[in-house]
Order: structure tokens, then sequence, then C-alpha cells
């Protein structure tokens, strides 16, 4: 029997925000009945000023899935887009006075949700549609996991399960989910200990360097196969200016690409907390 606040048991009992919007400018939906949950996230945006005027879901799953459905629609009403694409899945549980380690995939599951709204708003395709499926048995995704890891400093397989559901099938997924996690947290091999290594403390030059890695191997060429470019202007404890070239510079939909393709590596990739600011002649 899981142990729940007093929070979690008013939003499971009294879920607000449960149905559809009016008008549905954006839709997310993750999970999948046959995983045992499924969450609909529908949001209704003012365009003028970028503010999401409502927001409603609808939910299949155990208590959490229901609470962390109904506490990020009262999370993110309000809010501009960008505000609530802020929010992360320890937002979430906190604001519920906290969850079970082995609920906070449930609110995975609502971040998860409203970052695929935001793009279904915003007319970009699903993240997952390029990405590799790792558990099959709960389709979950490389960059998920690794995001999951890096954003909750996760330092265990079981960690993993917990948060994302992955290796909790048929358990096929388990030895790769322990590279990922290797890799995410620069284990060093041979330590004996059996278990991954803390993440060490990122020197600000190591974290330019990264960045610029990430830049030049990750972001840099999706944009040139579209026209254009991008270069690395500063880097001001976690806010990084970068200047957009070629077709990127003058196309309409710049702010979006900084937002949500080229933050969003970056917060993956190097720090969940780092600021994209685009710099301007």
């Amino acid at each position: 029997m899981w142990e729940y606040t007093d929070r979690v048991m008013d939003h499971f009992e009294n879920p607000r925000n449960v149905g559809v919007v009016a008008r549905i400018d954006g839709e997310g939906q993750v999970g999948s009945l046959s995983c045992g949950d499924a969450l609909r996230l529908t949001i209704q945006v003012d365009k003028e000023k970028d503010l999401i005027e409502d927001a409603k879901f609808q939910t299949f799953g155990c208590a959490s899935a229901i609470a962390s459905s109904s506490a990020l629609t009262e999370m993110i009403k309000g809010k501009t887009v960008d505000q609530a694409l802020n929010i992360t899945n320890q937002d979430i549980a906190d604001f519920l006075g906290g969850l079970p380690r082995e609920k906070m995939h449930c609110s995975v599951m609502g971040q998860e949700a409203l970052e695929a709204a935001v793009l279904n708003y915003r007319g970009l395709p699903p993240k997952s549609v390029d990405a590799d499926v790792v558990c099959h048995c709960f389709g979950v995704t490389e960059r998920e996991i690794e995001k999951v890891v890096r954003t909750n400093r996760l330092t265990t397989v079981e960690e993993i399960t917990q948060f994302t559901k992955a290796g909790g099938g048929c358990g096929k997924c388990l030895p790769e989910l322990e590279a990922i996690l290797n890799r995410v947290l620069h284990k060093v091999p041979g330590n004996g200990a059996g278990q991954p290594a803390a993440q060490p403390k990122m020197t600000a030059l190591k974290k330019i360097k990264l960045i610029e890695e990430v830049i030049n191997s990750e972001i840099a060429p999706a944009l040139m196969r579209d026209g254009g470019d991008i270069e690395l202007v500063d880097v001001d404890g976690n806010e990084v200016t970068v200047a957009l070239k070629g077709a990127c510079s003058s196309c309409p939909a710049s702010k979006r690409t900084l937002a949500d393709f080229v933050t969003d590596k970056l917060r993956t990739l190097v720090d969940p907390k780092i600021v994209v600011r685009e710099s301007r002649p």
C-alpha cells in the first residue's frame, strides 16, 4: 500500500480540470492503455500573449497518475507557454507534497504530455518520432531516459524504472539502461563498486566545451539541413547566448527554434537549468 500525501489524495479524489478544453490549440498524448497509464492533455492558448488560458486532462491510471495530471493543469494555467515548459516532473511532485519513488513515472508522464502539447500547438513534430525505443514493453526512448537521469540526478537502473517504467516488463532492456546510465554519469570503468559513480561537478571550462560540442555536433548540422546555422557567442553560468545564421536569422519561427530545439538539446545533453538567449546585431 502506497503512502500518499493529503494533497495527492485531494487531487485524486477531487481532480481539477477533467475533460477537454473548449478550443484545442495543443494536444499531447503519452503512455498507452496496454502499459497501464495513459494521459491526454489539451491546452487552449491566447495566441497574442502566448498564454495558456485553459488546460484539461483525461487520464487512465492510478491515484498518482490522476493527481499528477490534475496538479499539472493547475500549475500551467495562466502561464506563458515558455514558462510552462520550465516545469519539471520534480516540480509536479513537489506541488503534491511528494510522490512515492515507485510512482515518480506519473509526474514524468505529465511533463512529457505538456511538451507534446506545446509541440503540437507550435506545429512541430513529436520529439519521439526519430528517437530509438529502448524499452519496447513501455515504449520508452533513449532520449526520455537520458533526460530523466539528468533532470532527477538518478544513479541506479532501479531508479530509471521507477521514473519511466523502462525495464519493468520483460527486462531485456536492463543492460542497455545500465549503459545509458553509465554514459550520462561518466562512469569510470573498473572502479570495482558495481554502481554508477556520482556525477562529477562540471567546471566552467568543461561546461563551455561541452556546450560547444553539442552545438557543433547535434544542433548546427540539423539547422544546416534547412539552410540555417548557429554560432556560440557567450556562456555566463547557465545563460547561453547564441547567434542564428543563414535562413534561421530571418525565419519567423526563430524563437521556436531556440525554445523547442536548441534549448531542449542543451538542457538534455549539458544541464537542465540552461537558458538560451539570442544575440541580436
